[in-house]
Protein backbone atom coordinates (compact mmCIF):
# COMPACT_ATOMS: atom_id res chain seq x y z
CA UNK A 1 0.00 0.00 0.00
CA UNK A 2 1.09 3.66 -0.73
CA UNK A 3 -0.51 7.05 0.59
CA UNK A 4 0.56 9.53 -2.04
CA UNK A 5 -0.51 13.16 -2.35
CA UNK A 6 -2.64 13.76 -5.36
CA UNK A 7 -3.78 16.84 -6.10
CA UNK A 8 -3.80 18.11 -2.74
CA UNK A 9 -5.26 14.81 -1.76
CA UNK A 10 -3.84 12.32 0.87
CA UNK A 11 -4.84 8.83 -1.06
CA UNK A 12 -4.21 5.71 -0.13
CA UNK A 13 -3.72 3.00 -2.98
CA UNK A 14 -3.19 -0.78 -3.22
CA UNK A 15 -4.13 -4.31 -4.45
CA UNK A 16 -4.29 -5.14 -8.25
CA UNK A 17 -7.78 -5.28 -11.08
CA UNK A 18 -10.70 -3.26 -11.65
CA UNK A 19 -10.41 0.26 -9.71
CA UNK A 20 -12.60 0.92 -6.82
CA UNK A 21 -13.35 4.43 -5.36
CA UNK A 22 -13.87 4.64 -2.35
CA UNK A 23 -15.32 7.74 -0.40
CA UNK A 24 -15.84 8.54 3.40
CA UNK A 25 -18.18 10.40 5.10
CA UNK A 26 -18.65 13.04 7.14
CA UNK A 27 -15.70 12.91 10.19
CA UNK A 28 -13.86 9.84 8.04
CA UNK A 29 -10.77 8.96 6.27
CA UNK A 30 -9.56 6.47 4.39
CA UNK A 31 -9.90 3.79 6.96
CA UNK A 32 -13.78 3.92 6.76
CA UNK A 33 -12.95 0.66 4.55
CA UNK A 34 -9.98 -0.72 6.65
CA UNK A 35 -12.50 -3.14 8.33
CA UNK A 36 -13.49 -4.56 4.78
CA UNK A 37 -10.69 -4.99 2.58
CA UNK A 38 -10.53 -8.52 2.82
CA UNK A 39 -13.61 -8.27 0.67
CA UNK A 40 -11.61 -6.28 -1.73
CA UNK A 41 -8.62 -8.40 -3.07
CA UNK A 42 -9.39 -8.33 -6.83
CA UNK A 43 -9.50 -4.66 -7.31
CA UNK A 44 -6.78 -1.80 -7.08
CA UNK A 45 -8.48 0.09 -4.29
CA UNK A 46 -8.43 4.05 -3.83
CA UNK A 47 -8.96 5.64 -0.93
CA UNK A 48 -8.51 9.46 -0.68
CA UNK A 49 -9.77 11.50 2.60
CA UNK A 50 -12.21 14.02 0.41
CA UNK A 51 -11.04 17.30 0.80
CA UNK A 52 -10.64 19.46 4.42
CA UNK A 53 -10.76 15.86 5.92
CA UNK A 54 -8.45 14.13 7.52
CA UNK A 55 -4.98 14.28 5.94
CA UNK A 56 -6.42 16.50 2.92
CA UNK A 57 -6.54 20.05 3.42
CA UNK A 58 -8.70 22.50 2.53
CA UNK A 59 -8.40 23.77 -1.31
CA UNK A 60 -5.65 26.45 -1.44
CA UNK A 61 -8.16 29.20 -3.15
CA UNK A 62 -10.55 28.96 -0.02
CA UNK A 63 -13.82 28.81 -1.58
CA UNK A 64 -15.82 26.49 0.69
CA UNK A 65 -16.63 22.82 0.23
CA UNK A 66 -20.02 21.71 -1.07
CA UNK A 67 -20.71 18.21 -2.64
CA UNK A 68 -19.98 19.61 -6.48
CA UNK A 69 -16.29 20.42 -5.46
CA UNK A 70 -16.10 17.16 -3.96
CA UNK A 71 -17.05 15.73 -7.33
CA UNK A 72 -14.76 17.74 -8.64
CA UNK A 73 -12.69 16.51 -6.71
CA UNK A 74 -13.20 12.89 -7.53
CA UNK A 75 -13.05 13.34 -11.43
CA UNK A 76 -9.64 14.50 -11.06
CA UNK A 77 -8.75 12.27 -8.79
CA UNK A 78 -9.86 9.71 -11.45
CA UNK A 79 -8.11 11.90 -14.01
CA UNK A 80 -4.65 11.83 -12.36
CA UNK A 81 -4.09 8.16 -12.09
CA UNK A 82 -5.83 7.94 -15.87
CA UNK A 83 -8.86 5.89 -14.77
CA UNK A 84 -11.64 5.63 -17.01
CA UNK A 85 -14.34 3.38 -15.67
CA UNK A 86 -14.73 2.56 -11.83
CA UNK A 87 -16.42 1.00 -9.02
CA UNK A 88 -17.57 3.19 -6.45
CA UNK A 89 -17.74 2.55 -2.48
CA UNK A 90 -19.11 5.11 -0.15
CA UNK A 91 -20.39 6.50 2.73
CA UNK A 92 -22.92 8.36 4.63
CA UNK A 93 -22.54 12.18 3.05
CA UNK A 94 -19.79 9.86 0.44
CA UNK A 95 -22.81 8.70 -0.74
CA UNK A 96 -24.20 11.60 -2.02
CA UNK A 97 -21.12 12.23 -3.86
CA UNK A 98 -21.38 8.85 -5.22
CA UNK A 99 -24.46 9.48 -6.95
CA UNK A 100 -23.70 12.90 -8.52
CA UNK A 101 -20.58 11.21 -9.39
CA UNK A 102 -22.16 8.59 -11.53
CA UNK A 103 -24.75 10.63 -12.98
CA UNK A 104 -22.06 14.14 -13.87
CA UNK A 105 -20.04 11.06 -15.69
CA UNK A 106 -22.25 8.53 -16.93
CA UNK A 107 -20.62 5.40 -18.41
CA UNK A 108 -17.43 5.92 -16.18
CA UNK A 109 -19.06 4.78 -12.80
CA UNK A 110 -19.72 0.60 -13.19
CA UNK A 111 -21.85 -0.26 -10.26
CA UNK A 112 -22.33 1.90 -6.58
CA UNK A 113 -21.93 -0.06 -3.28
CA UNK A 114 -23.44 3.05 -0.64
CA UNK A 115 -23.54 2.04 3.33
CA UNK A 116 -25.60 4.53 5.38
CA UNK A 117 -26.84 5.97 2.33
CA UNK A 118 -28.77 8.99 1.69
CA UNK A 119 -30.14 11.08 -1.19
CA UNK A 120 -29.80 14.49 0.95
CA UNK A 121 -30.18 15.31 4.64
CA UNK A 122 -34.31 16.19 5.44
CA UNK A 123 -35.34 18.90 5.50
CA UNK A 124 -35.40 18.55 9.52
CA UNK A 125 -32.05 17.16 10.15
CA UNK A 126 -30.38 20.42 7.91
CA UNK A 127 -30.38 22.78 10.74
CA UNK A 128 -28.83 20.78 13.19
CA UNK A 129 -26.00 19.72 10.57
CA UNK A 130 -25.21 23.54 10.21
CA UNK A 131 -25.48 24.23 14.12
CA UNK A 132 -22.92 21.64 13.98
CA UNK A 133 -20.76 23.65 11.63
CA UNK A 134 -21.08 26.19 13.55
CA UNK A 135 -20.30 24.53 16.82
CA UNK A 136 -17.14 23.33 15.52
CA UNK A 137 -15.64 26.47 14.86
CA UNK A 138 -16.72 27.54 19.13
CA UNK A 139 -13.85 26.11 20.70
CA UNK A 140 -11.01 24.00 21.54
CA UNK A 141 -13.18 21.39 23.34
CA UNK A 142 -15.41 21.17 20.22
CA UNK A 143 -14.60 18.19 18.65
CA UNK A 144 -14.46 16.49 21.77
CA UNK A 145 -17.77 17.74 22.68
CA UNK A 146 -19.00 16.93 18.75
CA UNK A 147 -17.39 13.21 18.77
CA UNK A 148 -19.12 12.19 22.10
CA UNK A 149 -22.05 13.23 20.77
CA UNK A 150 -21.74 11.13 17.49
CA UNK A 151 -20.57 8.10 19.34
CA UNK A 152 -23.43 8.71 21.40
CA UNK A 153 -26.23 9.38 19.20
CA UNK A 154 -25.13 7.37 15.69
CA UNK A 155 -23.79 4.12 17.15
CA UNK A 156 -25.92 0.96 18.10
CA UNK A 157 -27.16 0.09 21.52
CA UNK A 158 -25.48 -3.22 20.85
CA UNK A 159 -22.37 -1.66 19.75
CA UNK A 160 -22.27 0.72 22.79
CA UNK A 161 -22.84 -2.51 25.17
CA UNK A 162 -20.18 -4.95 23.38
CA UNK A 163 -17.93 -2.96 21.25
CA UNK A 164 -16.06 -0.74 23.07
CA UNK A 165 -13.65 -0.62 20.49
CA UNK A 166 -15.76 0.85 17.86
CA UNK A 167 -17.12 3.52 20.21
CA UNK A 168 -13.11 4.52 20.62
CA UNK A 169 -12.57 4.67 16.69
CA UNK A 170 -15.20 6.45 16.25
CA UNK A 171 -14.18 9.17 18.63
CA UNK A 172 -10.65 9.35 17.41
CA UNK A 173 -11.96 9.39 13.46
CA UNK A 174 -14.19 12.74 14.52
CA UNK A 175 -11.66 13.95 16.73
CA UNK A 176 -8.48 14.01 14.37
CA UNK A 177 -10.37 16.18 12.10
CA UNK A 178 -9.25 19.78 11.83
CA UNK A 179 -12.76 22.42 12.80
CA UNK A 180 -12.22 24.44 10.06
CA UNK A 181 -12.16 21.51 7.43
CA UNK A 182 -14.91 19.75 9.89
CA UNK A 183 -17.50 23.07 9.59
CA UNK A 184 -17.53 23.16 6.33
CA UNK A 185 -17.94 19.50 5.44
CA UNK A 186 -20.52 19.75 7.86
CA UNK A 187 -21.69 22.85 5.83
CA UNK A 188 -21.49 20.81 2.50
CA UNK A 189 -23.42 18.54 3.87
CA UNK A 190 -26.55 20.18 4.84
CA UNK A 191 -26.73 22.59 1.63
CA UNK A 192 -26.15 19.04 0.02
CA UNK A 193 -28.85 18.55 -2.90
CA UNK A 194 -30.40 14.79 -3.89
CA UNK A 195 -28.97 13.65 -7.27
CA UNK A 196 -32.05 11.89 -9.97
CA UNK A 197 -31.95 8.39 -8.86
CA UNK A 198 -33.90 7.45 -11.48
CA UNK A 199 -31.23 7.88 -13.66
CA UNK A 200 -28.94 5.39 -11.80
CA UNK A 201 -28.32 2.86 -14.25
CA UNK A 202 -25.37 0.50 -12.77
CA UNK A 203 -25.46 -1.96 -10.06
CA UNK A 204 -26.08 -0.94 -7.17
CA UNK A 205 -26.13 -2.56 -2.86
CA UNK A 206 -27.97 -0.14 -0.20
CA UNK A 207 -26.62 -1.10 3.17
CA UNK A 208 -28.02 0.52 6.64
CA UNK A 209 -28.49 -0.12 10.26
CA UNK A 210 -31.64 -1.15 12.01
CA UNK A 211 -30.94 1.21 14.14
CA UNK A 212 -29.16 4.21 11.59
CA UNK A 213 -30.89 7.47 12.54
CA UNK A 214 -28.98 9.12 9.59
CA UNK A 215 -30.09 6.90 6.95
CA UNK A 216 -32.92 4.72 8.57
CA UNK A 217 -34.39 1.89 6.85
CA UNK A 218 -37.46 3.54 5.97
CA UNK A 219 -35.76 6.13 4.00
CA UNK A 220 -33.06 3.72 2.71
CA UNK A 221 -35.96 1.89 1.52
CA UNK A 222 -37.98 5.05 -0.78
CA UNK A 223 -34.63 5.89 -2.37
CA UNK A 224 -34.26 1.50 -3.38
CA UNK A 225 -37.41 1.95 -4.88
CA UNK A 226 -36.13 4.72 -7.19
CA UNK A 227 -33.02 2.97 -8.08
CA UNK A 228 -33.75 0.10 -10.72
CA UNK A 229 -32.43 -2.95 -9.44
CA UNK A 230 -30.72 -1.69 -6.68
CA UNK A 231 -30.72 -4.22 -3.30
CA UNK A 232 -31.44 -3.27 0.33
CA UNK A 233 -29.30 -4.90 3.21
CA UNK A 234 -30.59 -3.85 6.60
CA UNK A 235 -28.38 -5.01 9.36
CA UNK A 236 -29.49 -6.07 12.99
CA UNK A 237 -28.21 -4.26 15.97
CA UNK A 238 -26.33 -1.80 13.64
CA UNK A 239 -26.13 2.47 13.22
CA UNK A 240 -24.28 4.58 10.95
CA UNK A 241 -20.78 3.37 11.53
CA UNK A 242 -21.67 0.37 9.06
CA UNK A 243 -18.69 -0.70 8.52
CA UNK A 244 -17.01 -0.67 12.02
CA UNK A 245 -19.98 -1.75 13.69
CA UNK A 246 -20.64 -4.31 11.87
CA UNK A 247 -17.67 -5.45 9.80
CA UNK A 248 -18.34 -9.00 9.03
CA UNK A 249 -21.72 -8.91 7.40
CA UNK A 250 -20.59 -5.55 5.39
CA UNK A 251 -17.87 -7.87 4.41
CA UNK A 252 -20.31 -10.97 3.28
CA UNK A 253 -22.61 -8.29 1.45
CA UNK A 254 -19.77 -6.70 -0.80
CA UNK A 255 -18.33 -10.39 -1.87
CA UNK A 256 -21.72 -11.53 -3.09
CA UNK A 257 -22.29 -7.96 -4.53
CA UNK A 258 -18.92 -7.76 -6.25
CA UNK A 259 -19.36 -11.65 -7.21
CA UNK A 260 -22.46 -11.35 -8.98
CA UNK A 261 -20.92 -8.48 -10.99
CA UNK A 262 -19.01 -10.97 -12.91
Amino acid sequence: MTTQVLNDLSVEIDGDGEALLCIHGLGGSSNAWTPVLSALGGFRRIRPDLPGSARSPLPADGKALSIERYVDAMVSLLSVLDIGKVHVMAHSMGTIVAQHLALRRPGTVRSLALFGPLAAPSDAARPSIAARAHAARGSAAAMQEIADAIVKGATSAQTKELQPAVLALVRESVMRQSPEGYAQSCAALADAQPAALERLDVPTLLVTGDQDGVAPPASVRAMQERIAGSRLVVLDGCGHWTTFEQPQRCTQELEAFYAALH
